[in-house]
């Protein structure tokens, strides 16, 4: 009879790693190693705009107030384009900067109304420090390295991203309307009413009498009676 030999059996750990590491190169393989962005859904067209029922004009002017009261320093604003920037710093190291950018455009015919599109790109930045080390040139030595180092500190942008946040656009255009109707000066005046043009005829020349016709006719012009004599 043929002995059998019995292999040891393989512990549960060793399959449950082998299954991890099996998955985890799979994922590797198919993505790359790489984060996969979305496409853009173009889904929501109501977190970045909204409709008013004023003209681009005054909407645009109250958008800057309402930029203007969040400390916002406005760079650039006509009469339909509105852009502001604000500063935060979250950490010691760390350095916000929001852009919020507004534009008012026309809302069916005559425009009188507008429609308000918007959005706010944050860029962040964080603190690079890097130190220098001074060294002196010796000539059979070579160089030789002092104790004596600098640094040089600069903000590297290192994220920069559109805010996405629906809270946060309905945030301004509540302020937005809110100065709409608080400030009667941004709402187009209405045409006062004229009165009816009334037209005066001018006052008719008075008629000449008879009496006052007579001596007229009487007294003759100096042509005619030349004319006369000369007949006779």
């Amino acid at each position: 009879m043929r002995g059998t030999v019995q292999r040891p059996a393989r512990p549960a750990w060793a399959a449950g790693a082998a299954l991890c590491a099996g998955a985890l190169l799979s994922s590797c393989t198919s993505t790359g190693g790489r984060v996969k962005v979305e496409p853009e859904a173009f889904g929501s067209t109501t977190t970045h705009s909204r409709n008013f029922a004023t003209a681009p004009a005054y909407t645009c002017e109250a958008a800057r107030r309402a930029l203007l009261s969040q400390g916002f320093v406005i760079t650039a604003a006509d009469l339909e384009h509105v852009k502001g920037r604000k500063n935060f710093q979250p950490e010691p190291e760390t350095h916000v900067e929001i852009e919020f950018s507004t534009t008012c455009a026309p809302d069916g015919r005559g425009g009188k109304k507008s429609i308000v599109f918007v959005n706010a790109l944050q860029d962040r930045y964080a603190l690079k420090k890097s130190s220098n080390s001074a060294s002196v040139g010796v000539g059979p030595i070579g160089s030789l390295s002092l104790p004596f180092t600098s640094s040089d500190d600069s903000m590297v942008k290192v994220a920069s991203e559109t805010i996405t946040s629906a809270p946060f656009y309905e945030r301004f255009f509540t302020l937005l309307q809110r100065y709409l109707a608080a400030d009667s000066d941004l709402v187009e005046p209405k045409q006062p009413e004229l009165p009816p043009l009334i037209i005066v005829p001018p006052p008719a020349a008075p008629a000449s009498s008879p009496a006052s016709a007579a001596p007229a006719a009487a007294s003759a012009p100096p042509q005619a009676a030349s004319a006369a004599s000369a007949a006779a």
